[in-house]
């Protein structure tokens, strides 16, 4: 892993927006609340889940899989970003 080619919240942002737009066909912001448009279903989110999962090398699990975390484009880049830097003090399980 080189931290030099991890993305920043701004590219996980856009690399987000446009995996959504490729699957629903609709352009989004960063901020507009997917669940309150319409824009994710619960089944469609899970599928976001698993997108998330491979394509960052991270685990979504107990507490983090709170619909809030899936709201937003932003919520759920802040998500990845926190969830694939190393706890302080060594790593999970």
């Amino acid at each position: 892993m080189t931290a030099a080619n991890t993305p920043d919240i701004h590219d996980l942002e856009k690399e987000l927006l446009e995996f959504l737009e490729e699957r629903t066909g609709t352009a989004w912001d960063a901020e507009t609340d997917l669940f309150d448009v319409g824009g994710l279903s619960s089944l469609f989110a899970m599928q976001v889940v698993v997108h998330l999962e491979k394509t960052y090398g991270i685990a979504i699990r107990g507490a983090d899989l709170r619909l809030d975390n899936f709201r937003t484009v932003r919520r759920m880049a802040e998500l990845v970003d926190r969830l694939r830097v190393p706890a302080a003090g060594g790593r999970h399980g």
